[in-house]
């Protein structure tokens, strides 16, 4: 019975201690995600989305003026040529900045590649995306924004494996 105490205990402690805050990124300006904590607000306090952003409540404001939240979104590629077949799909995530900029990462094989994208200056939907991985693979994309959180494109990696990507959902 003791047992059951300890991590009853253990749990609930948990629970409170964790309770009074969240974390929040913030963009700082070269478009860097960094995550500060802020505390949660008094009870009651009605507490809504912004509208199309999730989890981040209306109560509080964008990290600067005019600018929204990061959306994190989901990026798939698909193989497009045999080389890419051997790998199959790849999975990995983007942060979409909400000013024509987003990072992000996936893995390849055994190697994490991180990377960037930026939109085309003339064209708000066009962009490209490159992503470099520690023991010198790289990969390139070029891609087309439906809306913030939904794209598609071509990737190129370093071996010469081609994949079609998919961003959100």
């Amino acid at each position: 019975m003791k047992p059951n105490i300890k991590i009853t205990a253990a749990l609930t402690f948990s629970a409170i201690a964790l309770s009074g805050c969240y974390v929040v990124p913030v963009v700082d300006s070269q478009g860097t995600v960094q995550y500060q904590h802020y505390p949660l607000p008094p009870a009651g306090t009605p507490v809504v989305a912004a509208p199309g952003v999730y989890p981040a409540p209306a109560a509080y404001p964008a990290p600067y003026p005019g600018q929204a939240f990061p959306a994190v979104l989901n990026a798939r590629l698909y193989p497009d040529n045999d080389l890419a077949t051997q790998t199959g799909v790849i999975t990995g995530t983007v942060a979409n900045m909400m000013n024509g900029k987003g990072r992000f990462q996936l893995q390849y094989g055994s190697e994490i590649l991180t990377g960037e994208a930026t939109r085309v200056s003339n064209d708000s939907r066009k962009g490209i995306a490159s992503a470099f991985g520690s023991s010198g693979s790289f990969m390139s994309c070029e891609y087309q924004m439906n809306n913030p959180r939904q794209g598609a494109g071509t990737c190129t990696f370093s071996n010469g494996a081609r994949y079609k990507l998919h961003v959100g959902s």
